[in-house]
């Protein structure tokens, strides 16, 4: 840059030295009149020269760069009609104004011109193709090729009008598109399978035909992972190891997991169906994070309640099958487990803060006072965390508010409190967002879980013990047994144990609904510890505004399909949630309904919707695509920003979602 600047000043213009003979010729003139003329003659003839040369030297600089724009022209235009590569041009209407012949070969039609390229390649859309993200990948399968197309929009300026036209380049991308389904499709996949009542079903079988079951098992499984050309080890008794390529992964889907049916039609002797669970990890960047992957779509299944598929693909979870109800387990030797392990717990913490769900219900109430009497058997100090007393507990929560044996404190105090050392008891919920207190989650790094919900995609995570049971009718039935575990006497006071049966009556809806052998055991302990059955079930009298409300919903249900009704509770009365709750429950009372659903409106504009089912449907998995959760005959969810009819025609095109899918 310095040196042309340099040479700049060693080689000035002409005009310059023109000026300077000019300035010359003066000082001559003024000492020499005739010299002075005639170099003034001079001057002007150079003046004239210097002109006339420029003239001629533009005038072919001129000539030499239309000659050469020709030659572009002409270059361009050849290279435009012989480009290696498909070329279209199209109006903004999508009409092909012009195209190459690569173009032509590609199309594979003759006399394409002024016709509408959506209608030559129907899965072309060019208003969603200009509207597109620059960097979004626009790939078209044109007969057994696959095409990325890449465009300019040219502005196109006549004598009489400018128009814009568009440039669509096709840039055959077959072979990389072939090498990527290649790749996608020869990725490995990892499964975990688990028998999820095992024992159950061989000690259900006699000895002579268990060998029988166990075979069939191992048979059925290999024989539906030898289809996959998959690999299977066995490394339990109840255990397998499965891998897969990906291929085969869309069929399963599509098919639901049709193995969960083929096991639960064996009979060979047994006298309990065999149930599996199934955990798949996909798209995983190595091995290790498949497996991973896998192993907790595994523990997502069994915490669902077992005889179910789940797909987990890096942030999404993906449910199959769970068409049946968890499987109890008689033998309590977890139970036993997890009431010594919450002992040694509770004897190492300062304090012990136990907190249920949000709206609690009897069952919330009555599991957080019987893991409070735990805490105090030990003679440790215990809170109970309660931010709003629902008209469902009002009851209950009157006959311990105002002993002072018992500490309810707030959210807000709860988090005050808390210190290091602190263990804090979360009941009835393993949502943190659902939890009454969640801003405690983060201040307590020792925490215990014990819930009966089947598991949901969000969930506490870093518990030190975790006793999720989906099989259990009621946390208050685990706390129950936990109580009977944890000392050689279990010490229990009346009312304890009164809030403790109004929790698994709740639950199963006066011993109607999952109830099982362990809990009338349940039931019978607390009988013994005094409860009184009366007392019980005055705590669950409602007054007469909230009966009327009931029955309103019942008498404004409709059947929207075979067997399943739908009601809407518009009352605005203090205790929405439970009448809805309860109006669910008198629909299944009648005569040819099996489902019900009924949506009420929450203060704050929140619209929330309680189902209920015989077992024929899982109202879980209906509710689940609404954002909510439960379990297969007992869910509900929470909408905002939406009204009554927005919410209605939600749930209806969830449930023919559910039916189409085949859940029945």
């Amino acid at each position: 840059m310095r040196d042309n600047k340099f040479l700049k000043i060693l080689i000035p213009d002409t005009n310059i030295y023109l000026w300077i003979i000019g300035i010359l010729v003066l000082f001559i003139l003024a000492y020499n009149i005739q010299l002075g003329i005639i170099g003034l003659i001079l001057l002007v003839y150079l003046i004239y020269y210097n002109w006339r040369t420029n003239d001629i030297r533009k005038k072919k600089w001129a000539k030499y760069i239309e000659n050469l724009s020709a030659e572009i022209d002409t270059a361009a235009q050849y290279s435009l009609l012989n480009l290696p590569i498909p070329l279209a041009i199209v109006e903004f209407d999508g009409n092909i104004s012009w195209y190459n012949s690569k173009f032509l070969d590609m199309i594979g039609e003759k006399d394409i011109l002024d016709k509408n390229i959506e209608k030559l390649i129907p899965s072309f859309d060019i208003v969603k193709l200009l509207g597109d993200n620059p960097d979004t990948v626009r790939d078209f399968r044109i007969r057994d090729k696959v095409y990325r197309v890449l465009y300019n929009v040219v502005k196109i300026d006549t004598k009489h009008e400018e128009r814009y036209i568009i440039m669509l380049y096709w840039i055959d991308n077959t072979n990389f598109f072939n090498l990527k389904e290649k790749y996608n499709d020869e990725r490995p996949n990892v499964a975990f399978i688990q028998v999820d009542n095992y024992d159950d079903v061989l000690q259900s079988t006699e000895e002579a035909y268990r060998p029988l079951v166990i075979a069939e098992i191992d048979r059925r499984i290999n024989l539906w992972v030898s289809r996959m050309n998959g690999i299977v080890k066995k490394y339990q008794k109840d255990k397998y190891l499965v891998i897969f390529e990906n291929r085969y992964l869309e069929n399963l889907e599509a098919k639901k997991f049709t193995i969960l049916d083929d096991i639960r039609e064996i009979n060979v002797g047994n006298k309990i169906p065999v149930t599996l669970s199934i955990g798949v990890g996909v798209n995983g960047k190595n091995l290790s994070h498949l497996e991973e992957y896998a192993f907790t779509a595994l523990e997502l299944a069994l915490g669902r309640g077992g005889d179910q598929a789940v797909v987990r693909k890096i942030s999404s979870f993906e449910f199959y099958g769970g068409r049946t109800k968890a499987v109890e387990k008689r033998n309590k030797v977890k139970a036993r487990i997890i009431a010594h392990a919450l002992r040694q717990l509770i004897d190492q913490s300062n304090k012990v803060i136990i907190m249920g769900h949000r709206f609690p219900d009897m069952d919330s109430f009555g599991a957080a006072i019987g893991v409070y009497r735990a805490v105090r058997n030990r003679n440790k100090e215990a809170y109970i965390v309660i931010d709003e007393v629902t008209a469902a507990i009002e009851n209950v929560y009157d006959k311990f508010k105002d002993n002072e044996e018992y500490k309810f404190i707030s959210c807000q105090e709860a988090v005050e409190q808390s210190k290091s050392g602190d263990l804090l008891v979360v009941v009835d919920t393993h949502r943190p967002s659902f939890t009454g207190c969640p801003e405690i989650l983060e201040k307590i790094d020792r925490i215990v879980l014990i819930d009966h919900h089947r598991r949901g995609t969000e969930f506490i995570e870093n518990t030190v013990l975790t006793y999720l049971e989906p099989y259990a009718s009621s946390t208050a039935e685990l706390v129950t047994e936990i109580l009977q575990y944890m000392d050689d006497k279990m010490r229990i006071e009346k009312i304890e144990a009164e809030a403790l049966l109004a929790g698994i009556a709740v639950d199963t809806k006066n011993f109607s609904f999952k109830t099982g052998v362990r809990t009338f055991e349940a039931a019978s302990i607390l009988r013994r510890a005094g409860a009184d059955t009366t007392e019980v079930r005055q705590l669950f009298q409602d007054d007469l505004s909230t009966y009327i409300a009931r029955a309103d919903v019942v008498r404004s249900a409709e059947i929207i399909e075979e067997g399943i009704a739908i009601s809407v509770c518009k009352q605005n009365i203090k205790n929405i949630q439970l009448v809805a709750a309860q109006g669910a429950d008198e629909l299944l009372n009648i005569k040819g309904i099996t489902t019900s659903f009924v949506l009420g409106l929450k203060e704050d504009g929140t619209i929330f919707i309680s189902g209920r089912s015989l077992g024929n449907i899982n109202v879980q998995r209906v509710l689940e695509k609404l954002g909510g959760g439960g379990h297969l005959t007992v869910a509900g969810t929470q909408l905002k920003d939406v009204t009554f009819d927005e919410a209605k025609e939600m749930l209806i095109d969830a449930i023919k979602e559910y039916l189409k899918e085949g859940e029945k």
